[in-house]
C-alpha cells in the first residue's frame, strides 16, 4: 500500500512579479486571508494526510516546515531507489486546499504512471517516481517543462478526475479570486435558510477581515458566548425596546458563532478544545436566554408558573447537550472529529427532523416577538420543544452504532474544529 503522498512545490526561477496592493509573507508569496501560499500549502497538505512538503529550487526562500531541495537530482537521491510514496508536483503559486489534496491522494494512475491538470498539478506513482526524477534533469523549473519531459519519457498521462481543480495564483486579480474561493468553501450545505442568506454573508464579511489578525478561533468563541450571555438580562423587562436589544444580541451571538469556525478553517486551527468550547458555549447561551425569559415573564405576570416553563426549556437543552457529550464526544481522543450523530442512519426521517430542529432560524422568531415585547411567548415553544427534542435524541441513540453526521448538532461543531491541533 502506498505511503502518504509527498507534495513538491516548484519555486519560481526569479523573484515574484510585482503586484501592487498584494500583501506578501516572509517567503515572498502572496498572502491569502492571513496565510502565504506556501504556508497554506503546508497546513493543507498536513490536514490532507501528506507526509511532507518540499520546495524544489527554493533556496533561501523556503518557509518554515518546508524542506528546500536544490534540484531534481537531489530529489531522486532523497526518495531513494524504491520510493513507496506518490509524488504530487505543483507550482509554488498553487492555492492548496485540503479538499482536492485529499481527493488527489486517492487517485490511481496506473498503468501510465502519471497524470496531470495542465500547468497546475502533476502526479507520479511510486513505481515511476525515480525514473521521472532522473528524466526531469536540472532544467525542468516550471510546470510546462515538467509536463513536456514526462510526456517524452513516460508517454501520455492518465486522466485526472474533474473534481480535482486547483487554482494558480499569479496576479492581483487571482489573489482576490482565491480569497472568494476559500470563503465560498466555508458555506455549508447544511446551513438553514436564514443562516445561508443572512448570517453567513455577515460572518464571512467579519472573518475575512479577522483572518490576517492575531485573533484566534477560541477567542472568537469566547466573544460570541459573552455577547449571547449579555443579551439575557434584556429579556427581564417587558419593554419592547429592551427585549429587541436582547434579541439582536442573541442574533449577534449566532452570527459570531459562525466566525469562530470560519477562522478555524481558514487558519487551520481546528482543535478538540475549540469544538467543546463551541458546543457548550452555544448551549449555555440558549439556557441563559430561556432562563431570563422565564424570570422576566414571572416578574411581569406576578406569578411563579413561568419559571416552570423556563426550567423545562433549560433542562431539555442541557439534557440533550449532556447526553450527546457523554455518549459520543467525551470518548474521542485528541485526534477524533467532534461532529457526531446519535444515529447510524443520518438520512432517515428522524435524523433529518433532528437536524432541522437543531438549526437556529428560530432566533428570527425571537426577534419578531421582541419587537412587540412578547419574546417570552417563544418560551412556551422552547419549554415544549426542548424536552421533546431530548426525548427524540434518546430514541435515535438506540440505533445500532453511531456514525458521523449532523443530527445531534447543538452548535456548528461540524463547521468548526474537526481535528485536534
Amino acid at each position: 500500500m502506498p505511503e502518504a503522498p509527498i507534495l513538491i512545490l516548484l519555486a519560481p526561477a526569479g523573484p515574484p512579479p510585482d503586484a501592487p496592493g498584494v500583501a506578501r509573507g516572509p517567503d515572498g508569496e502572496p498572502m491569502i486571508l492571513g496565510l502565504s501560499l506556501i504556508r497554506r500549502a503546508v497546513l493543507a497538505a498536513r490536514r490532507a494526510g501528506y507526509a511532507q512538503v518540499l520546495l524544489l529550487g527554493g533556496g533561501g526562500r523556503a518557509a518554515s516546515e518546508v524542506t528546500a531541495v536544490a534540484s531534481w537530482g537531489d530529489l531522486a537521491a532523497m526518495i531513494g531507489a524504491s520510493p513507496t510514496a506518490p509524488l504530487i508536483v505543483a507550482p509554488a503559486a498553487i492555492l492548496a486546499e485540503a479538499g482536492w489534496l485529499e481527493k488527489l491522494a486517492s487517485v490511481r494512475i496506473e498503468p501510465a504512471g502519471w497524470a496531470r491538470v495542465p500547468n497546475r498539478i502533476v502526479m507520479l506513482s511510486p513505481a515511476f517516481a525515480q525514473r521521472a526524477a532522473h528524466a526531469l534533469g536540472e532544467g525542468a523549473r516550471d510546470m510546462a517543462a515538467v509536463e513536456d519531459r514526462l510526456a517524452r519519457s513516460l508517454g501520455a498521462p492518465s486522466a485526472m478526475p474533474a473534481a480535482i481543480d486547483p487554482m494558480a495564483v499569479e496576479t492581483a486579480a487571482d489573489v482576490r479570486a482565491a480569497s472568494r474561493r476559500l470563503l465560498k468553501g466555508l458555506v455549508k450545505d447544511t446551513d438553514g435558510f436564514m443562516a445561508r442568506h443572512v448570517e453567513r454573508p455577515i460572518s464571512l464579511f467579519v472573518s475575512r477581515r479577522l483572518a490576517a489578525t492575531a485573533i484566534t478561533p477560541n477567542q472568537m468563541s469566547l466573544i460570541s458566548i459573552l455577547v449571547g450571555i449579555c443579551g439575557g438580562p434584556f429579556f427581564l423587562p417587558s419593554s419592547p425596546l429592551m427585549q429587541t436589544i436582547g434579541a439582536l444580541l442573541f442574533l449577534a451571538h449566532s452570527i459570531l458563532d459562525g466566525c469562530d469556525g470560519e477562522l478555524a478553517r481558514l487558519k487551520f486551527q481546528q482543535s478538540r478544545l475549540g469544538g467543546i468550547l463551541d458546543f457548550w458555549g452555544d448551549n449555555v447561551v440558549h439556557s441563559v436566554i430561556f432562563a431570563c425569559m422565564s424570570v422576566g415573564w414571572s416578574l411581569s405576570a406576578g406569578a411563579a408558573w413561568p419559571l416552570a416553563l423556563g426550567l423545562s426549556a433549560v433542562l431539555g437543552t442541557l439534557g440533550s447537550a449532556g447526553f450527546v457529550y457523554w455518549r459520543l464526544m467525551r470518548r474521542k481522543d485528541g485526534g477524533g472529529a467532534l461532529f457526531t450523530s446519535v444515529t447510524s442512519a443520518p438520512d432517515r426521517p428522524l435524523a433529518r427532523l433532528l437536524d432541522a430542529a437543531s438549526r437556529r432560524d428560530f432566533i428570527y422568531l425571537v426577534v419578531l416577538l421582541a419587537l412587540f415585547g412578547r419574546s417570552s411567548w417563544f418560551l412556551v415553544l422552547a419549554a415544549i420543544g426542548a424536552p421533546v427534542y431530548f426525548a427524540l435524541v434518546l430514541f435515535a441513540s438506540r440505533a445500532p452504532r453511531p456514525a458521523e453526521g449532523r443530527a445531534a448538532r447543538q452548535s456548528e461543531i461540524g463547521e468548526r474544529r474537526g481535528v485536534a491541533r
